[in-house]
């Protein structure tokens, strides 16, 4: 007989927990977030392989669970994962996976922990590759890619604008938000913004459209009024030749009226020459 040793139980802990953040301190943060992940969905759309969200927990080990210790970047995205609905972003239910970037919009009452406490957080636990922060009333932006396991400052651009190599996008300021552009410098637009190009772009063509068709009616009325022309010049033409033949006639019938004078004068005995 065997005996079988029993293995104590392993008890995993829950994935399926609610978002447990703050409200956010400001429109202005609301904005912010509503725009980074609008921006996104929208130049993303073809693509099922990643998830953004903005002010939802990040769960990432019992100890922080227990401790309710949460973590909700305002705004962050996973590559090479499932696009769908969450709750929370719970890691030990999505394979391991942490945030590829990570942006924080700064305030009075978070700035301190975004630069210091959460900086570390995102180096030497997530190991995040990007992260991000910006401040919508002072417009502090500034960018750190992870090398070696340390956050080394991300060099802007002539334009200003922070490379995220993990986005494949720059980061920038414009209109006094924090923007996506692409890799030659094209804003990202909203979906409002996107829709106002389209019908603008729809109203330039039907513009074009209608200038070809008002020129090719000025070319048809140009060619009709050319032939008009034409025509009246032939008709007095015509009309120059039908008074240079009424001339001849009348001078013909002047002349055999003359003719029919002269040969009835003789035949009255009469010389038409002294007459």
């Amino acid at each position: 007989m065997t005996t079988l040793d029993i293995l104590p139980e392993v008890t995993c802990p829950p994935t399926d927990l609610w978002s447990d953040e703050p409200p956010l301190e400001s429109d202005l943060h609301l904005q912010q977030i509503i725009i980074l992940l609008s921006c996104l969905e929208l130049l993303w759309q073809e693509k099922n392989d990643y998830y953004a969200s903005g002010n939802l927990t990040i769960y990432y080990n019992e100890e922080q669970l227990k401790k309710r210790d949460f973590c909700g970047p305002d705004f962050f995205v996973v590559l090479d994962t499932e696009k769908r609905p969450r709750k929370s972003w719970v890691v030990w239910g999505e394979q391991g996976k942490y945030p590829n970037v990570i942006v924080e919009i700064l305030s009075d009452s978070t700035a301190n922990i975004d630069r210091t406490k959460k900086k570390i957080l995102y180096q030497n636990t997530f190991r995040t590759p990007n992260y991000f922060w910006f401040d919508p009333n002072t417009l502090e932006f500034q960018g750190f890619r992870l090398i070696e396991g340390q956050y080394q400052a991300i060099s802007a651009n002539e334009q200003g604008y922070l490379w995220s190599e993990e986005l494949g996008l720059y980061l920038g300021i414009f209109d006094r938000k924090l923007r996506y552009f692409t890799v030659d410098g094209q804003l990202v637009p909203t979906p409002q913004e996107a829709e106002l190009q389209q019908r603008q772009a729809k109203e330039q063509i039907l513009l074009e459209k209608e200038q070809i068709l008002l020129e090719k009616e000025q070319e048809r009325q140009a060619k009709e009024q050319a032939l008009l022309e034409k025509e009246q010049a032939l008709l007095e033409k015509e009309q120059e030749q039908q008074a240079k033949e009424q001339a001849l006639l009348e001078k013909e019938q002047e002349r055999q009226a003359k003719e029919r004078l002269a040969a009835k004068l003789r035949e009255l005995g009469i010389n038409p020459q002294t007459i």
